[in-house]
């Protein structure tokens, strides 16, 4: 099964993680660095922060969980569609959950109005940048404004950038606003997806050790460590990738559009678009999958997100949408 649902490096694993996990078979028997020592001092290095600053988990969906049961926040704002994951672990926090809802009409970009959202009840901002499911990155300079408005409102800002190596666009990472905390995967950028390794960087380094006291203490296996710490040796692997996304991208999105279906502008290394065809089914008797997204609050079942693969495996999902759409 050619794999499109998935929105990982389209490169796949580096050799040489593959190399570094094989190599230190024989560490697997004793228990792994329940504090990730020299991963996080790996990763403090590769983002120019302090190693308190950082706080590693079994990828980032571990440590928005944890994140929401440390703070306990009681009214979370989030924006829809969105990855489903914040919505869960704040109610599971026990907090109220709104919902900003971002437009089809407008490529479902967020907006200004999204500051009008952040009030004085708010304590809790969780965005995605770029996002996930839709691919568009936040503005600039409202990203800045968001940032001023939680702190002018008390409330903490959560910017998941799992996606943003795929980008151009700058991290928040090194911003040392001790009201801003920033989400990033290994996961995505070098595909670790079977082997799950997420980082936190905290602006107030007190709020990584409370996550890192939250949950259980070896959250991230040797494995993990040893890939991480391997994988932040060759960052050449993912500007590759980018400039792969970059040449794929808008020949994917053409030839959807050409098919008659409707496609976001993306920012990121995946696509979303809508089709009145059902082809979930019709794809996956062809071998090929790709993410249905009605699970996502305001899509329904004819949006679909596609992953941006290799030359080759783009082609064999365009020739099958032709095939299935007779375009």
């Amino acid at each position: 099964m050619l794999d499109f649902s998935v929105n990982t490096n389209p490169l796949g694993m580096p050799g040489a993680v593959r190399d570094a996990i094989r190599d230190h078979v024989d560490d697997y028997a004793r228990y792994p660095d329940a504090l990730c020592g020299e991963l996080r001092a790996a990763l403090a290095r590769h983002e120019g922060v302090s190693e308190e600053a950082i706080c590693c988990g079994n990828g980032a969906a571990d440590l928005i969980f944890r994140l929401c049961l440390a703070l306990r926040p009681r009214h979370t704002l989030i924006t829809a569609p969105a990855f489903s994951e914040y919505e869960r672990a704040a109610l599971l926090a026990g907090s109220r959950v709104s919902r900003h809802v971002l437009r089809a009409e407008n490529d479902f970009t967020l907006e200004p109005a999204f500051l009008d959202d952040i009030s004085g009840g708010v304590d809790l901002v969780m965005l995605c940048n770029p996002n996930n499911p839709t691919g568009r990155l936040v503005e600039s300079a409202l990203l800045t404004a968001i940032l001023e408005r939680c702190r002018e409102t008390g409330a903490r800002l959560v910017v998941d950038e799992c996606f943003l190596p795929f980008t151009h666009a700058p991290s928040l990472a090194g911003n040392a606003a001790p009201h801003l905390a920033v989400l990033k995967a290994l996961t995505k950028t070098y595909s670790l997806a079977g082997i799950r390794l997420g980082y936190l960087i905290a602006g107030d380094s007190s709020l990584a050790a409370k996550i890192m006291d939250t949950g259980q203490a070896w959250s991230v296996s040797a494995v993990a460590q040893y890939a991480g710490c391997a994988a932040l040796k060759i960052p050449a692997w993912v500007d590759e990738a980018r400039r792969l996304i970059e040449a794929e991208r808008p020949r994917i999105m053409a030839e959807l559009r050409a098919f008659g279906c409707t496609a976001v502008n993306s920012d990121a290394n995946f696509i979303l678009f809508r089709c009145e065809t059902p082809l979930l089914l019709p794809l996956i008797e062809r071998g090929i999958l790709i993410r249905t997204c009605d699970s996502f609050h305001g899509l329904d079942g004819g949006w679909y997100r596609a992953g941006i693969k290799r030359r080759d495996e783009n082609d064999r999902l365009l020739a099958a949408l032709r095939a299935i759409l007779g375009a």
